[in-house]
């Protein structure tokens, strides 16, 4: 890099994944204000993908391009050095995280470890901007009739979601840096034609009753870019940094697997979905996603929302292409749907036939892949054949309310100690901290689980985060057991589980390891 970007007045800021989904969006939006409001580094893997992505741009001014490797600490802190603010995007996600945990762990854990060690070895501790994106999965299941939910609900990442996971651990490491600045902001299901290409087996993990209140591809570009704008002209109130966010498009992207189905299946002319959706293929739990009650506070802060699910559904017919006339044609004939039907679901057998296939789990009776995604081999042979047999849930504006166990009428800076034992009593634990200065949200305390295990954690991760023990999070997936003790935790696992449902899962990757 050269030297002339160190002596620019303007903010420099870094960012991480450009070439991806999210990241190349970001940027695109993010083009007008280059070399005016700010300059840009992006950064990406040396791939073939990412030069043709980049290589247009080249010479652009204020925009520096570089290529490497996030895991290798000196070309980290090359780029944090020349920067006032990273804008965290890089991760390796689900579907890929799926077939890769150890790789998911190393990537989206030990590339924040390497950005908070380069930030503070810069000497920027205090100055530096550290925004991370977190994700929905992070609180993993929340099916109805618990599916509105905010920031401070308990983490809890569905069973064999290691992309979760790898979120959990890194989001904790950000929250606990000691930066001044930081942000995490939890991305939802991003929509837009990338996600009209899915063909993965995760398509039959999201319920068929399961909400998301998604966010699309653009609109979640001009948060980044609005986010860097309004930093940059001083514009960005102070408040916002230091907490957690939910992205989200609001209301006008809400919408149940079911309803979602029916309006991209419907314009295929099907007036049922019978003959296209096979219940039995499609899990019944352990997936994420929510409605969310505070997603409106990043709107308030970033002014980014513009698209609802309509983008998505014209993305959707766009990649069908000639398949819409043709599947129109053909469902309007006696007999037309089920033929139909037929031929889309011939497309999907070889998706559910893969090491994460639903169908593949039962045909080699994957006992705990059934239990989670089902409960019980009993539970999935008791689903209808058809979706127009299932008990259908119309409840979807009704809000069950997440104690959260302290007092959230006080002002943060009232924030007492008998407040933190409170809350630790609520989650089966203790604080065992003998002082705490009243409203310091950023200085760790001590506590003990409910399973004896020692961790320490400040406030603003327990509290705001959600988070717990740490130990718990990386030993297994044990919630069953938790919920009996953890009144906190078990106001998001009981309403969906059997009182008896209390089978341990153990975790294969940690970020110890990292």
């Amino acid at each position: 890099m050269s030297n002339e970007m160190k002596n620019k007045k303007r903010p420099v800021v870094f960012m991480t994944g450009a070439g991806g989904g999210m990241g190349s969006e970001s940027f695109k939006q993010m083009l007008p204000d280059i070399g005016k409001k700010y300059d840009l580094i992006v950064f990406d893997r040396n791939t073939e993908k990412n030069h043709d992505f980049f290589d247009p741009y080249k010479g652009t001014k204020g925009l520096t391009i570089v290529y490497g490797d996030l895991l290798n600490k000196d070309d980290v802190e090359k780029c944090v050095e020349m920067s006032d603010m990273v804008l965290h995007i890089a991760a390796l996600v689900s579907p890929q995280a799926d077939y890769h945990p150890d790789k998911a762990m190393k990537t989206n854990y030990g590339s924040v470890v390497n950005l908070t060690e380069a930030i503070k070895k810069c000497g920027k501790k205090d100055t530096y901007k550290f925004v991370y994106i977190g994700t929905v999965a992070e609180t993993g299941d929340r099916m109805p009739p618990i599916h509105w939910g905010r920031v401070g609900d308990p983490i809890k990442p569905s069973v064999f979601d290691y992309y979760a996971v790898s979120k959990i651990a890194a989001e904790r490491h950000v929250i606990e840096s000691g930066l001044k600045y930081w942000v995490s902001l939890r991305q939802t299901g991003i929509m837009g034609p990338a996600m009209a290409k899915i063909r993965d087996a995760i398509q039959f993990h999201n319920c068929i009753y399961n909400v998301l209140e998604y966010a699309s591809d653009r609109d979640s570009g001009r948060a980044m870019r609005n986010l860097a704008a309004f930093d940059a002209d001083g514009s960005l109130d102070e408040s916002f940094w230091g907490h957690i966010y939910n992205i989200g498009g609001g209301e006008s992207c809400r919408v149940s697997t079911l309803d979602m189905y029916k309006a991209m299946y419907g314009e295929l002319g099907f007036k049922s979905l019978d003959p296209v959706i096979d219940p039995k293929m499609y899990a019944t739990r352990n997936f994420h996603g929510q409605y969310y009650l505070d997603s409106g506070k990043l709107e308030n802060y970033l002014h980014f929302r513009s698209d609802s699910m309509q983008y998505f559904y014209d993305a959707y017919l766009k990649e069908l292409g000639g398949a819409k006339t043709a599947g129109k044609i053909i469902t309007k004939f006696p007999g037309g749907q089920k033929l139909m039907g037929t031929i889309i679901k011939g497309t999907f057998k070889e998706l559910l036939d893969t090491e994460h296939g639903t169908k593949h789990w039962l045909d080699n009776n994957m006992e705990d892949h059934i239990d989670a995604y089902w409960g019980s081999k009993k539970a999935w042979e008791a689903l209808p054949e058809k979706v127009s047999e299932m008990e259908e849930f119309t409840d979807w504006d009704k809000v069950v309310h997440i104690d959260h166990g302290y007092d959230e009428s006080k002002p943060e800076s009232e924030l007492t100690l008998e407040d933190m034992k409170g809350a630790a009593k609520f989650r089966g634990g203790t604080c065992d901290s003998t002082e705490m200065k009243t409203g310091d949200w950023k200085t760790p305390l001590e506590f003990t689980c409910q399973f004896g295990h020692h961790f320490k954690g400040s406030p603003r991760l327990i509290l705001e985060g959600g988070h717990w023990c740490d130990e718990c999070e990386r030993k297994s997936w044990n919630y069953g057991l938790r919920a009996r003790k953890d009144k906190f935790f078990a106001q998001v696992w009981n309403p969906l589980h059997d009182e008896d449902e209390i089978r341990e899962y153990p975790k294969t990757v940690s970020e110890l390891e990292v």
